[in-house]
């Protein structure tokens, strides 16, 4: 942590700034503010900081706005002091110097991801490699190949051979038990699943063999299962059967608790998809749930599928959760301020203002440039022509004079539009930004590792003509 920090604004958010500062008081640290001279430091350009900054007053860090694109390297090396991007909003200020005193590390974590492709006998060998780099590059670290009913898998061989070539660890998941005695002996590294029935295929092989129950509720068979590898010393994973809500899932989840009871080093699997897959709800917060429970009980292995729509995203999801409820077991605390990535639909703190706090602004704005907010009371437009409020765009549509420029009319509609749906939803909404989605979207920002703090590039709704 910076001993002597000197905070760098402009005249809109001055006031704003000095009360987030009081409001942190006793603050570790020395603060100085500076006012640029312009009504919003985040444009301001690096020869503008250069001529309006006569000294750093001995700070040994300068922190600039989140939004602001100028060139922090040369900043510092014209002043000789760290320049650094603070958050995009004032009042993130309290998690920055949190998040500066404590970061928050998301490289952990003590799960591993089989990814299942479920169809495989029915892609060639060159389909399965490009499906399985998607995987790979979404968080899975073991391409399960998964069997299909009365589907030859003639180059099953072929595809475990050519999954090693590319640096894959391979499962393959059947009923068939041809299926199993040939990866087994075409090298795979896993075999899902085999029963106190069909434990004999793991002889043929070196594949560490997954075993389940002969029937979901039957551990007894699976107790025998456990005792045979165990007295052959054979590494082996143990996946008790979660079941779907409604089929036995409140009864399953006992299982995998009782399972580790009885066998409290026993290394286990959770199959999630009979629960993401088979319930009309958005993933994110069910695969949290589920990360619960593996992070609990200790379970160092989940097998994912991505086959409905609504789950296309599960194996980035749990490869969030995966990360945040490692650092959050590790510090001993609730799964709470590790990370965003999992907040999909709805921010923690959306409106970082409030009514009255925008309505003050407004009162100092002198040009005629609209600018937009969203606080729990709704949207607000407001320029030197005046400050509305409004839940629904199309009652702001009589206030708003684009003229004849297209392209201005074009972007006060996609910003009015994503306003809206934060506030629709409660989620942080910031003008020039797209909305943040957490793991839900492709979007590369580090919001995805629960840091707010990080610089931005440019809005797309910039670059209308």
């Amino acid at each position: 942590m910076a001993r002597h920090i000197l905070f760098l604004t402009g005249s809109l958010a001055e006031d704003r700034l000095r009360q987030v500062l009081d409001s942190l008081h006793p603050l570790p640290f020395e603060a100085g503010i500076v006012n640029l001279g312009v009504k919003v430091a985040a444009l301001a350009t690096t020869e503008i900081v250069m001529r309006r900054l006569d000294s750093v007053r001995g700070a040994d860090l300068v922190l600039l706005p989140g939004r602001f694109r100028g060139d922090l390297d040369l900043l510092a090396a014209h002043f000789g002091t760290r320049f650094e991007r603070g958050p995009d909003e004032l009042e993130d200020l309290p998690q920055f110097f949190q998040r500066q005193a404590r970061p928050l590390d998301l490289s952990r974590h003590d799960t591993r991801i089989f990814a299942e492709i479920v169809d495989a006998p029915s892609r060639d060998t060159g389909a399965i490699l490009a499906k399985a780099a998607e995987l790979r590059a979404e968080g899975a670290d073991v391409i399960d190949l998964g069997c299909l009913p009365d589907t030859p898998f003639p180059h099953l061989e072929e595809a475990v051979t050519a999954l090693h070539g590319a640096g894959f660890a391979v499962s393959l998941d059947s009923l068939d038990a041809g299926e199993l005695r040939r990866a087994n002996r075409a090298g795979a590294d896993y075999l899902l699943s085999l029963t106190e029935e069909t434990l004999h295929l793991a002889e043929e092989g070196d594949a560490v063999p997954v075993l389940i129950p002969a029937t979901p509720q039957d551990l007894d068979s699976l107790a025998r299962a456990i005792d045979r590898m165990s007295h052959r010393g054979r590494r082996f994973l143990v996946d008790p059967i979660l079941e779907p809500i409604h089929h036995g899932f409140t009864d399953s989840l006992l299982r995998y608790r009782t399972v580790r009871e009885r066998w409290p080093d026993a290394e286990m699997l959770m199959g999630i998809g009979n629960v993401t897959e088979l319930t009309d709800a958005d993933t994110p917060g069910v695969t949290a749930v589920l990360m619960g429970v593996v992070s609990e009980l200790r379970i160092a292995n989940v097998l994912a599928v991505q086959v409905s729509p609504h789950c296309r995203r599960a194996i980035r999801e749990f490869d969030a959760a995966r990360r945040q409820f490692f650092a959050a077991r590790e510090a001993r605390s609730m799964p709470r301020g590790f990370g965003s990535g999992l907040l999909c639909l709805r921010d923690r703190r959306p409106f970082v203002r409030s009514a009255e706090q925008i309505a003050e602004t407004a009162t100092q704005i002198r040009d005629p440039n609209y600018r937009i907010e969203v606080s729990a009371e709704g949207i607000h437009l407001y320029n030197r022509a005046g400050h509305h409020l409004a839940t629904d765009p199309f009652d702001l549509f009589p206030r708003l004079d684009p003229g004849t420029d297209a392209g201005h009319a074009f972007y006060l509609g996609v910003e009015l539009a994503r306003a809206q749906i934060a506030w629709q939803l409660g989620k942080r909404y910031a003008q020039d930004s797209a909305l943040r989605w957490g793991v839900a979207t492709d979007a590369p920002t580090r919001e995805e590792a629960g840091d707010q703090a990080g610089f931005q590039a440019e809005g797309p709704t910039r670059r209308c003509p």
